[in-house]
């Protein structure tokens, strides 16, 4: 049994069964036996005592009646003293027998009649009664037995036990009470031989069924008191059974209570089980549904909430995780992208520098001044180039960190956007009109990087504009802050589409973007710089503009405005 325990974990709700069994009805039925066996004997001795009470009563109401019985006839033969013919004392009992209907019988007669006129009369069912006279004859009264019956358990209020009065002589039956022939007949057999006298004794075989007897020298009568099988029953057999019965529904009671219990504790516990399980699987949405009443512990409640918000942090964690991941498998399609277009991007300029320096350090053909100034004019925008895409390479890591930090000072955004049309890559020598020529106002902001801010901005109007449109440079004032935007005419941009621009290495995929050249860094790098001046871009499409950007800047001084 031990071994198979050991090697075979019990469940929750087989446990507490056998929890139950050894702490409440092990203890609850040997309780239940103690407590038995306690109520029996407390009711045998309860019976026992009313048995010996019982009879000492009639003991007692025998002796009153005798001394009664005894005291009349004295009286009436001190009377029949008075009277000196036979005839007058046969007038005078028949008197009192009709006064006194207790006597059946009152009569006066001889010594050697006595014993004959008692037998005659116990025979037929009567008790007799004799009183000596002075004379030296005897009086003599007649009792009917259902009068003695009276006279005897008038104090007696049981209808259950039975009850005997015998003579000690014969075992004449004299009264009783539930009389039954047999039990009368077996209480005289177990009769002990040699019985006390003038005591009430218990005797009998039966223990549950005390019989009592109580011999009397004087009158000269045996009381049998006999407990019957129906006071048993009554008073011990159903205390034992409400006693039983009492345990038995406790039992249920406690069955049904920790049944109950075990439901829902065992129902919560597999609510555990399946989110572990879920959790196990991968599914880390999943929740601890508790069913919560007075049946609920706290323990399990503060479990299950514990449980659900350690899985809560978990799918957070899991969520920022897949986020990260998507993250690093962005930087790494973005770091792939990096290497192909800096490659692709760094090469045409590299290669335009190499064959031209090439040319140039040729000693086997002449080389005129012009085409040496052309030469070199072509050596330089293509070293100017690289150095725009390193310099816009370096400060995308700076961008990404929040890094950028600059000195910022009023600047004149007038000189800043002629500066910027002049380094402007312009092949297609097209139309640039600048508004911004006659607005003398200042802003907050590093001159340098602003430069790098509307060279690439316009450079990107240039190169993505219609054939035969202008770009176009304009200004206005916004609160405290200075917007100028650079328009040129170009398709209409999907919103969905629009919103990526910003973006590293995105571009849109149309003719016009496969047809030019580009890393797809520009916007991105406007962005950041623009943000760590303390500004703000943003970008339109629409039929009125095509493409427009507007940069938002603070003003260096704001009083200006509002005069």
């Amino acid at each position: 049994m031990v071994k198979f325990f050991s090697k075979r974990r019990l469940k929750i709700a087989e446990q507490i069964l056998i929890v139950i069994f050894f702490a409440v009805i092990i203890p609850m039925t040997v309780c239940g036996f103690i407590i038995n066996n306690i109520n029996q004997q407390s009711n045998r001795s309860q019976l026992r005592e009313a048995a010996l009470m019982i009879a000492n009563i009639v003991s007692e109401e025998a002796d009153v009646f005798q001394n009664s019985i005894n005291n009349e006839l004295s009286q009436i033969g001190a009377t029949l003293e008075y009277y000196g013919t036979f005839e007058e004392d046969e007038e005078y009992l028949k008197t009192i027998i009709k006064d006194m209907s207790f006597y059946k019988e009152l009569k006066v007669i001889k010594p050697w009649q006595l014993k004959q006129f008692d037998k005659y009369k116990i025979e037929n069912g009567d008790a007799v009664f004799s009183k000596p006279l002075k004379t030296g004859d005897y009086l003599v009264a007649v009792f009917d037995v259902k009068n003695i019956k009276e006279k005897l358990f008038r104090t007696i209020d049981e209808n259950k036990r039975q009850i005997y009065v015998i003579t000690n002589d014969d075992n004449t039956l004299i009264a009783s009470i539930n009389y039954e022939e047999e039990v009368f007949k077996s209480c005289l057999a177990q009769l002990p031989k040699n019985m006390k006298t003038d005591e009430s004794v218990i005797y009998g075989k039966i223990k549950n069924q005390p019989l009592v007897y109580h011999k009397k020298t004087d009158p000269e009568i045996t009381i049998i008191v006999n407990t019957t099988e129906d006071m048993t029953r009554h008073l011990i057999d159903y205390g034992r059974d409400k006693i039983l019965l009492s345990i038995l529904l406790t039992v249920l009671a406690v069955f049904f209570v920790v049944g109950l219990y075990t439901s829902y504790l065992y129902t919560n516990i597999r609510q555990l089980f399946k989110a572990i399980i879920a959790i196990s699987k991968g599914n880390y949405g999943r929740r601890i549904r508790l069913l919560t009443n007075i049946f609920t512990p706290f323990e399990i409640v503060f479990l299950g909430n514990e449980f659900n918000r350690m899985i809560s942090q978990i799918h957070k964690s899991y969520i920022q995780l897949n986020k990260k991941n998507k993250e690093l498998k962005q930087m790494d399609e973005i770091r792939s992208n990096m290497i192909d277009t800096v490659s692709h991007e760094f090469r045409t300029p590299l290669t335009s520098i190499q064959g031209y320096t090439s040319r140039l350090l040729r000693q086997d053909i002449e080389i005129d001044e012009e085409t040496k100034q052309k030469s070199l004019k072509i050596i330089k925008k293509q070293a100017e180039r690289l150095s725009r895409m390193v310099e816009d390479i370096l400060v995308i890591p700076d961008i990404e960190g929040s890094k950028l930090q600059f000195d910022l000072a009023p600047v004149n955004i007038e000189n800043v956007i002629e500066n910027s049309i002049m380094l402007v890559k312009n092949n297609e020598n097209r139309e640039i009109i600048n508004n911004v020529v006659a607005c003398d106002i200042e802003v907050i902001a590093n001159n340098d990087r602003l430069e790098q801010v509307f060279v690439n901005l316009i450079e990107n109007a240039v190169k993505y504009a219609k054939d035969e449109t202008p770009v176009i440079l304009d200004y206005e004032l916004k609160e405290s802050r200075l917007v100028v935007s650079v328009k040129n005419d170009y398709d209409i941009i999907p919103r969905e589409k629009l919103k990526t621009l910003f973006d590293k290495f995105m571009r849109i995929d149309d003719s016009t973007t496969r047809t030019t050249r580009g890393t797809g860094l520009g916007l991105y790098i406007v962005k950041g710089l623009v943000e760590a001046m303390n500004g703000e871009i943003r970008i339109y499409s629409n039929e009125e503009c095509g493409f427009c950007v507007k940069v938002y800047l603070p003003l260096a001084v704001q009083e200006e405005v509002y005069e």
